[in-house]
C-alpha cells in the first residue's frame, strides 16, 4: 500500500495478523487494512494522536465516506478501535458515571444484589433495567422522594409494563421492583416495606402441559440436516445434544473443549445457578461432535465448542441456537406451537416417561434441583391419568 503515513501504520501488519486469525479471507484482510491506512492518514492530517481516537472521531472519519464506502467500513473501524484498545495503544473510554440521585441509587442497588444477595450477573442485569425504568417513569423531572412512594405508583407502572410485554416478562416486572422495595426499606429509605403491596402475576405451577414432539418427528428433524454442508454438520451436533441429552440452549453454548472428556466418555454441563454436572456422552452424540471438531470447526483462539463458521470466528449467541431449531423444524415440515430449544428437552422427558422411566430418573437426567419440577411431565401420561380420573357427574352411564 502506497503513501502509508500516520500513527496506525506501524501496527497495520499486526492488525492483518489479527484479522487472519479471526478467519477473514486474504482479500478481505487487504480491504480492511486499506481502510486502516486511510484512517491513519486522516488522523495525521487532523493533527491527532492515537490517544485521541474514539467512537466520536471514527464517526467524523466515516462521515464524508458514506456514499463511496462499503457497508462493512463502520464495522471495520470498530474492529480496529477494539484492536488498538486491547493493545493499550488507544485508551479505553469508561462510561460516564451518572452522578444524579437516581444514578447513585441504581449503583447502590446493584452492589446490594451482587455483594449481599450474591445473585448471578445475568439476574442482576435482568433486574436493573426494570428498576431504572420505574425510577425514570416516576421521578422524571422531579426530586427523588422515595418516602412518598405509594402502592398506586407501583401498580400503575406494572400495569403499563404488562401491556407491552408477555406474561413471563411481566412476572419479572413484579419481581424486580419487589426486590428493590425490600432494599429501600432495609436501607431506611422508605417508611414501610411496600414489597407486600405487589401481588404476583397469575401463573400457577404445573398449569401448562409441556410442548413436545413425538419420537418420529424428533428423528425427522435430525434427518433434515444437510450433512454435505458444514453448517448442517454443526447443526446436527447441536440438535443431538438437545434431543439426546436434553441440554438447555445456554448449556450447549457454554460448552468448551475442556468439558469433553473423551477417555471417560463424559461431558461437563455448565447448568443453571452455576452448577456443574457430568453426563455420559452417548456414542451417537460423541461421533457427531468428533466429526464437527475435526472437519468443520475452524481453528481459532476461543475454547467454546460451537462457533460461527464465517469470520469473525466467535462463539455462537443464544439466538443462534433458536435459529438452528427453527430452521430444522421448517426443513422437517413441522410447525409446533413452541419452537425453542426446550422443545427437545420436553420431548426427551416425555419419551422416557412413556418408555417406563420414573419421574426421579427423568429429573436426574434433566438435572432438576427439586423433584416437584419434574412433576409436570406426569400430565403427558394420559393413560395413567385416566385411571385416577373421577367420573363426571353429568355424564351418561
Amino acid at each position: 500500500m502506497a503513501n502509508r503515513s500516520g500513527p496506525i501504520v506501524p501496527h497495520i501488519d499486526q492488525f492483518a495478523e489479527f484479522l487472519t486469525g479471526e478467519g477473514y479471507a486474504s482479500q478481505t484482510v487487504k480491504t480492511k487494512c486499506a481502510l486502516a491506512v486511510d484512517l491513519s492518514q486522516w488522523i495525521a492530517r487532523h493533527g491527532l494522536t492515537l490517544t485521541k481516537l474514539d467512537e466520536e472521531k471514527l464517526q467524523q472519519f466515516h462521515g464524508p465516506r458514506r456514499r463511496a464506502s462499503g457497508r462493512g467500513d463502520r464495522f471495520t473501524g470498530e474492529q480496529l478501535l477494539m484492536f488498538l484498545r486491547d493493545r493499550g495503544l488507544t485508551p479505553v473510554l469508561h462510561p460516564a458515571i451518572d452522578r444524579s440521585t437516581m444514578g447513585q441509587l441504581a449503583r447502590d442497588y446493584e452492589r446490594f444484589l451482587s455483594c449481599e444477595r450474591g445473585l448471578a450477573r445475568a439476574t442482576v442485569d435482568g433486574y436493573l433495567p426494570i428498576v431504572q425504568r420505574f425510577l425514570n417513569a416516576h421521578f422524571q423531572n422531579k426530586i427523588v422522594r422515595l418516602r412518598d412512594l405509594t402502592p398506586r405508583d407501583l401498580h400503575r407502572f406494572i400495569v403499563r409494563e404488562g401491556q407491552r410485554v408477555g406474561r413471563r416478562h411481566t412476572q419479572l416486572t413484579v419481581t424486580a421492583p419487589r426486590s428493590f422495595l425490600r432494599f429501600l426499606h432495609q436501607r431506611g429509605k422508605t417508611k414501610t416495606d411496600l414489597a407486600g403491596a405487589l401481588l404476583g402475576v397469575a401463573d400457577w405451577r404445573l398449569s401448562d402441559i409441556p410442548k413436545f414432539l413425538p419420537p418420529e418427528e424428533v428423528e425427522r428433524v435430525l434427518k433434515s440436516c444437510d450433512h454435505s454442508m458444514p453448517s448442517g454438520q454443526r447443526d446436527y451436533a447441536i440438535l443431538l445434544l438437545l434431543a439426546r441429552l436434553g441440554l438447555r440452549g445456554g448449556e450447549v453454548l457454554a460448552m468448551t473443549l475442556d468439558d469433553l472428556d473423551w477417555e471417560r466418555g463424559e461431558v461437563l454441563v455448565r447448568g443453571k445457578g452455576q452448577r456443574f454436572e457430568r453426563l455420559p456422552l452417548p456414542q451417537e452424540v460423541g461421533k457427531a461432535l468428533v466429526h464437527y471438531l475435526r472437519h468443520v470447526r475452524p481453528t481459532c483462539s476461543t475454547r467454546k465448542v460451537f462457533i460461527r463458521l464465517k469470520a469473525p470466528w466467535h462463539a455462537l449467541r443464544l439466538s443462534a441456537i433458536c435459529c438452528v431449531v427453527r430452521r430444522a423444524l421448517k426443513r422437517a415440515g413441522l410447525s409446533p406451537a413452541f419452537k425453542g430449544a426446550h422443545l427437545f428437552r420436553h420431548s426427551l422427558a416425555t419419551q422416557m416417561l412413556r418408555r417406563g422411566a420414573s419421574l426421579g430418573e427423568i429429573g436426574q437426567l434433566l438435572r432438576h434441583r427439586q423433584p416437584t419440577t419434574t412433576q409436570i411431565y406426569a400430565k403427558v401420561d394420559i393413560d395413567a391419568l385416566r385411571g385416577i380420573a373421577l367420573p363426571w357427574m353429568g355424564g351418561g352411564a
